[in-house]
């Protein structure tokens, strides 16, 4: 986690679901199913590094010898930042892999995110690093993709991402919240939370769970 920010801190103590519930509230999207937790079971909450793939021809750098695809976002990134990777080309190709989950770690990377497949599993798992990702695969990027940009506009499930943008990730799901708009979601998710706390508190000091449900639950995105 980025302890410069303060508002990482705060997102970093929300679940999924607390988040899409105050982004329902605010009619926000950023909701991205589909996208697993692979290599660990926690969450992860920073600030958004990203990374565009596909195929044509590689810019990233400019002139000077070829990059491996990714490096480049672990040198920008920041301790505490997540690196999302769009890899939609629809070819079956890693877009992430062990080395790079290995130098993310070791920079301080919080986890990364990839709307495409990724390899070497196992090995971000050995080295406990979170990795998110719509599927696993044995292929490499090399001769079939190549990275179009870093810290460019990419698009994730349904959602346009911009770098700098706010994202937590956990079992449920993933949600990016645009940075103009982080306030408001976290001030509202919090209070969401805040009630879900009050209601857990209320079914283990034994009130019915129909009651609980039925009044707090059905209004609690309506202010």
């Amino acid at each position: 986690m980025n302890a410069s920010d303060p508002l990482v801190e705060r997102l970093s103590l929300l679940d999924c679901c607390a988040v899409s519930d105050a982004m329902d509230r605010l009619k926000l999207a950023g909701v991205v199913i589909g996208l697993h937790q692979l290599s660990t079971s926690r969450r992860i909450a920073g600030r958004v590094v990203t990374v565009k793939l596909g195929t044509g021809t590689a810019t990233p750098g400019g002139p000077g010898p070829v990059r491996h695809l990714g490096t480049t976002a672990i040198e920008t990134a920041r301790p505490g930042d997540v690196i999302v990777v769009e890899q939609r080309s629809g070819i079956d190709a890693g877009s992430w892999g062990g080395i790079l989950s290995l130098g993310a770690k070791l920079r301080g990377v919080a986890g990364v995110i990839a709307d495409g497949p990724v390899r070497d599993i196992d090995e971000a798992k050995g080295h406990d690093f979170p990795v998110f990702a719509r599927a696993c695969t044995a292929r490499t990027a090399r001769g079939r993709i190549v990275e179009l940009a870093t810290n460019g506009p990419v698009r994730i499930g349904e959602v346009d991402v911009s770098p700098g943008d706010y994202v937590v990730a956990d079992g449920s799901a993933v949600v990016f919240i645009r940075s103009a708009d982080i306030d408001r979601v976290l001030e509202a998710a919090e209070l969401i939370a805040g009630r879900e706390a009050l209601m857990a508190k209320a079914l283990r000091e034994g009130k019915p769970i129909t009651e609980v449900m039925g009044a707090n639950y059905e209004q609690m995105l309506k202010g």
